[in-house]
């Protein structure tokens, strides 16, 4: 069974490997004159003093249309904040063709009820004046370019919802193992090319780039109505498509990068808070899930040792998943050779997914940058479905 469900992954990949665009493949189009800003952009920070110089340096260099962005300081203790106010303050004085505007916002306290990156977008949006708004993160690098290609995508499509891929930066194999091996599970749970359909379960949110319009967004409630969502990204998204709104998918490469995670620890900690969120914080179908994980990183090799019709169920799977490596590699950029090592990356996502349900219960809640948030109130926000 395992070996007929991957090579069916294996077929549908490939036929529907053309199926997403790429954002650098996308024309340029200038957007329509107006007084308004094209595009408001919301970047939040909680202690990204060593990336968020590089990200507002690359939106204000944007061109071909016009930014309204906010930089929101979210209590953060390092030097986040200072460095947003010197930029802007740089660019106050700086030659503007493009006329964007760079506004900071500082958030000292968190209000009850409110997760802190919820509460920093909501507080942000409120003051867009553009007909769209991009939702991002304080670590994302943009090519000058991006933003103008997303947005006339975004309205060639008469979309309501764009979510870029970016690109991982990875610098250690480990990294670019677990990407790869992430990739290839993804498709269990999610098919890009159904995103479009509105007859389709799939959506997608993604923190790094959601590119909204901002009538779609203020008609959903904003993320006023997810302020104890630890995946806001992803439930926005969730959001969109139940609502019958249009959502389009694009990948990043070249244009939308961003450094995810800082070698195979750095994985591990990322998903500390993710994944239980991502089950709506269910245990058994968190256990579930990572029964189902463990299933996939071992049958295969035990199919292999022994002989008979399982080894060949074990090569055939084996053959297959090198064929879903090769389909995904011209955007992972993961070589094919590194299916070898899908077993380890396996095994260190599920002891990553375990490692999170674990702490999450000892601890009672999920802690986010540096605040603990109940796992009851989580919980609660979380009892509708998915």
């Amino acid at each position: 069974m395992l070996a007929l469900g991957w090579t069916w992954q294996a077929v549908d990949r490939w036929l529907h490997r053309h199926a997403i665009s790429g954002l650098g493949d996308l024309p340029e189009s200038q957007p329509a004159t107006s007084d308004a800003p094209d595009l408001a952009v919301i970047v939040p920070a909680c202690n990204e003093q060593e990336a968020i110089a590089a990200t507002l340096r690359g939106l204000l260099a944007s061109r071909g249309l016009r930014l309204q962005i906010f930089a929101v300081n979210d209590r953060s203790i390092d030097a986040t904040g200072a460095t947003m106010e010197a930029i802007a303050q740089e660019w106050a004085g700086a030659d503007n063709p493009c006329g964007h505007t760079l506004q900071v916002l500082h958030i000292s306290e968190l209000p009850p009820g409110w997760l802190g990156k919820p509460h920093a977008l909501a507080t942000a949006a409120r003051r867009a004046q553009a007909e769209w708004i991009l939702f991002t993160d304080g670590d994302v690098q943009f090519a000058p370019t991006a933003l103008t290609r997303a947005l006339a995508f975004a309205q060639q499509e008469q979309a309501d919802h764009l979510a870029v891929l970016p690109e991982w930066v990875v610098t250690s194999r480990a990294e670019r193992a677990v990407q790869g091996a992430m990739f290839a599970m993804t498709g269990w749970g999610l098919r890009y090319w159904k995103i479009a359909d509105p007859r389709a379960r799939d959506f997608l949110g993604v923190g790094a780039f959601n590119l909204m319009r901002r009538n779609s967004y203020e008609a959903l409630g904003g993320f006023d109505a997810l302020r104890m969502e630890v995946l806001e990204d992803l439930r926005m998204g969730w959001r969109v498509k139940k609502a019958g709104l249009r959502q389009r998918i694009a990948w990043g490469q070249g244009m939308v990068r961003v450094r995810w995670a800082n070698g195979a620890w750095g994985v591990v900690r990322n998903l500390e808070k993710n994944v239980f969120a991502l089950f709506r914080y269910r245990l058994s179908l968190a256990l579930a899930a990572c029964a189902g994980v463990g299933l996939h990183a071992v049958l295969p090799l035990m199919a292999l040792s022994v002989g008979g019709w399982s080894r060949v169920a074990g090569l055939l799977t084996c053959l297959a998943l090198a064929t879903v490596y090769a389909v995904q590699q011209p955007r992972t950029r993961v070589p094919v050779g590194y299916v070898l090592f899908f077993p380890l990356a396996l095994a260190l996502f599920l002891f990553a997914m375990l490692r999170s349900i674990t702490m999450t219960l000892v601890r009672g809640g999920v802690v986010w940058r540096g605040t603990l948030y109940p796992l009851q109130t989580l919980r609660d926000a979380a009892n509708n479905r998915w």
